[in-house]
């Protein structure tokens, strides 16, 4: 019999469009709990998480980001989804977070050598928890490309990014743009992530 937690863990997908319903802050504030629980390395639970509902903050973010992306040139090597942040940048228009009612930044130290794994770490509760309570959530990238980006580094200390502090994750969070508003669930096969048993 599969667990709850189970159910909720595989059920997470991911949300690219949103309602404009605000986030009750019941719910808010338990997704951030949530992440805030997290395991960091050594315990040394320094993630910052800068939470965003201000949208002309949410449209100056997109429109910095869209700037620095639109400026990028695609090689062969560019990975896949930068290089789709890059094609749409230069076509206009570009909302790297969906319009999503609440952004949310996770930070941590940039000379800490567990910075992304804590980031994500706190990332993925929060995005379970954000499933639990019929929220549906986005896992984001965009930012993390341009954490060395001047004009944006500078935003982002205006917003409270400490000095030391980069953006390492972002989770794009709301009421999903269906018919009953919640998440889509219907939990997909994995085409990867092998697992070898040993004993």
């Amino acid at each position: 019999m599969e667990s709850r937690m189970f159910t909720v863990i595989t059920t997470r997908r991911s949300t690219r469009r949103f309602k404009d319903t605000p986030v009750p802050e019941d719910l808010l504030r338990q997704v951030i709990e949530a992440g805030r629980y997290a395991p960091s390395g050594g315990n040394n639970q320094t993630t910052h998480f800068l939470v965003i509902r201000d949208e002309n903050v949410k449209e100056k973010l997109a429109a910095q980001a869209e700037a620095a992306f639109a400026s990028m040139e695609i090689t062969p090597d560019t990975y896949k989804s930068l290089a789709g942040s890059i094609r749409a940048s230069q076509k206009g228009g570009y909302v790297f977070h969906y319009h999503a009612p609440v952004l949310v930044l996770l930070a941590n130290r940039k000379d800490y050598g567990n910075n992304m794994a804590d980031c994500c770490c706190a990332l993925e509760n929060m995005a379970i928890m954000a499933n639990a309570l019929d929220l549906g959530s986005c896992y984001i990238n965009q930012i993390n490309w341009l954490r060395e980006d001047p004009d944006m580094l500078s935003y982002l200390r205006e917003l409270g990014l400490k000095e030391n502090e980069r953006v390492y994750a972002s989770l794009a969070l709301g009421y999903a743009d269906t018919a009953d508003g919640l998440p889509v669930r219907e939990a997909l096969p994995r085409k990867g992530n092998d697992v070898t048993w040993i004993g």
